[in-house]
């Protein structure tokens, strides 16, 4: 889980709007209504990809040299960014459920303070693995 920034070949489509590939990523490709749009929903499909590349456990390939980029004419490369750790925690939020043991006159303690030992541990892991 890392930050990224790769380059996007954004080209004019005749009805108007962008089109947005990623030729370093295998099925990294979006389309946007305007610029801004495309900045976007790159920016999101980048994420999306490498976010998988990761789960997947594939190799993540380094970003090309956009100086020797293939552009259609009109077109233009722009490097894209993205943080796949915070994709996660947009978009892969649900909550699952782990079984844990700890010591019976700690699980009193934390009884007696009236704290959420789900809620104490993630702030825990969060906090261990700086998140």
């Amino acid at each position: 889980m890392a930050k990224y920034a790769y380059p996007a070949v954004f080209a004019p489509e005749e009805e108007g709007g962008f089109s947005v590939v990623f030729p370093d990523l295998e099925n990294c490709y979006t389309y946007g209504d305007d610029i801004v749009d495309g900045l976007m929903r790159a920016e999101d499909v980048l994420a999306l990809v490498l976010y998988n590349y990761e789960k997947e456990r594939r190799e993540i390939p380094l970003p090309s040299d956009a100086a020797y980029l293939a552009v259609p004419e009109n077109g233009f490369v722009n490097f894209v960014a993205c943080d796949t750790v915070q994709y996660r925690k947009m978009y892969n939020n649900k909550s699952v459920k782990k079984t844990l043991t700890i010591p019976e006159w700690l699980s009193d303690a934390a009884a007696e303070k009236e704290l959420n030992l789900s809620q104490v541990l993630q702030e825990a892991l969060i906090s261990k693995m700086q998140l």
